[in-house]
């Protein structure tokens, strides 16, 4: 009775929402690529990919997910061997471009609308060994698919966070019978473990194998970096990763009065979210400070303009952040000035680099938490941020060598994730 509920209600919802879809893929473009891929439609090139060999299928939701799990999917296709593909599927356009970049050998597709049609369609094709899903995202018919295909379901680098707990747990005689469906829960910590047995997850079934965030995939040579490398000859670099709305006029606050002190910074700012890059670009010209997009420089990337003190560097382009991390004097990690749960600070932490973060960092609280109790990370407000970014330039005190510590005492979560899945994998084959 509930599946037959919750159908109706997606569709409904599907339905009521139709003429925003349609508008937004006539005027912008989103949403139209993967349509037919979320219907149901396997291309005749992934059906071949598949063909013949065993299968993994993983799901990994958009950028952060994909990052998460290439390590993990690396060393799980050297674990399986020859005859097995691990296919993945992400939600989000930005997740599919990076994923199609970075798991090369791996069938990569839109994951299905949540109807029993589309994930059928899918689960026919691939009729994989496993489902590994990438942290917390839960759908009610694909759990529901997979038992009745006999495809066990495993939740690996699982989190639940302070903002969906609550909202877990009001629903919980709901969710409990879906989590029962799950043959494996690998959660990120303690914290995460106790959370998904609070929300109805079988108390056997849940284990802490650490974060696969902390076992981050060694950074490649990168074009873009190394070009902004031989672009600021030797400054001081302020790389402001992964801003959302509302964040960047307090960075350009910030920024007028780290120059005070630092005339000859240069900063780099990386927004979120790609859609974001043209509206972060007139904001700057607002500004007084010199500036230049990243991609204006392409063509080999040459530049005919003089890089000075002061100058700002829009990064938009897609996937090039954790190398250009390395570059940074100090880092200030986004999506935590204004209330948005932050973003991973281990992705310049280990590179030794000291890291700013504002004080909403809900999303990743564990590890922040973590980097606190050895002073290896620094907290602010907007109105700090300037002063804290100045600090870390002139004398971090040590944070960035901590802050590298801590992201090496914390690794290990891919093996043991990956030897999971082979055991789970092991009992089926």
């Amino acid at each position: 009775m509930f599946m037959v509920l919750y159908s109706l209600l997606l569709a409904i919802g599907l339905v009521v929402s139709a003429p925003w879809w349609l508008w937004r893929m006539a005027t912008s473009g989103r949403y139209r690529e993967g349509l037919l891929e979320r219907l149901g439609f396997v291309p005749a090139a992934l059906r071949a990919a598949v063909a013949g060999k065993k299968t993994v299928w993983v799901h990994a939701v958009s950028v952060g997910e994909v990052l998460a799990a290439e390590r993990l999917i690396s060393e799980l296709k050297a674990s399986l061997g020859d005859g097995w593909v691990v296919a993945v599927s992400t939600t989000t356009a930005t997740g599919q471009k990076i994923a199609r970049e970075r798991l090369v050998g791996s069938p990569v597709f839109f994951y299905p609308l949540d109807f029993a049609f589309a994930v059928r369609a899918w689960l026919r094709v691939l009729r994989p060994s496993l489902f590994v899903l990438v942290e917390s995202e839960f759908w009610p018919r694909m759990l529901v698919e997979c038992e009745r295909a006999g495809v066990p379901v495993t939740v690996v680098n699982a989190r639940v966070s302070d903002r969906s707990f609550p909202r877990y747990m009001r629903l919980r005689r709901l969710w409990k019978p879906l989590l029962g469906k799950v043959s494996l829960f690998l959660a990120q910590g303690d914290e995460s473990a106790e959370r998904l047995r609070a929300i109805g997850a079988p108390v056997e079934r849940v284990r802490v194998s650490g974060n696969l965030k902390y076992d981050l995939k060694a950074v490649q040579p990168n074009a873009i970096a190394l070009r902004i490398k031989e672009l600021f000859c030797g400054r001081k670099i302020v790389v402001a990763g992964s801003t959302v709305a509302n964040e960047e006029q307090s960075i350009f606050t910030a920024w007028a009065e780290v120059l005070a002190s630092e005339p000859e910074a240069a900063l780099v700012l990386a927004p979120r979210h790609p859609q974001r890059f043209r509206e972060v670009e007139e904001l700057h010209w607002k500004e007084a400070f010199q500036f230049q997009c990243m991609t204006a420089t392409s063509d080999e990337f040459r530049i005919d303009w003089p890089v000075e003190g002061g100058c700002v560097i829009l990064l938009d382009t897609i996937g090039d952040l954790a190398a250009v991390y390395e570059l940074a004097s100090v880092a200030f990690v986004g999506g935590s000035l204004v209330a948005k749960g932050g973003h991973n600070p281990l992705e310049a932490a280990r590179f030794g680099v000291p890291v700013v973060m504002g004080s909403s960092y809900e999303n990743f609280r564990e590890i922040v938490e973590g980097m606190q109790t050895m002073t290896a990370i620094r907290i602010v407000e907007p109105n700090e941020l300037a002063t804290g970014l100045v600090n870390a330039m002139q004398d971090d005190g040590g944070m960035g060598a901590r802050g590298r510590q801590f992201f090496d005492r914390q690794s290990g979560a891919t093996r043991k994730t990956v030897e999971a899945l082979v055991d789970l994998i092991g009992g089926r084959v």
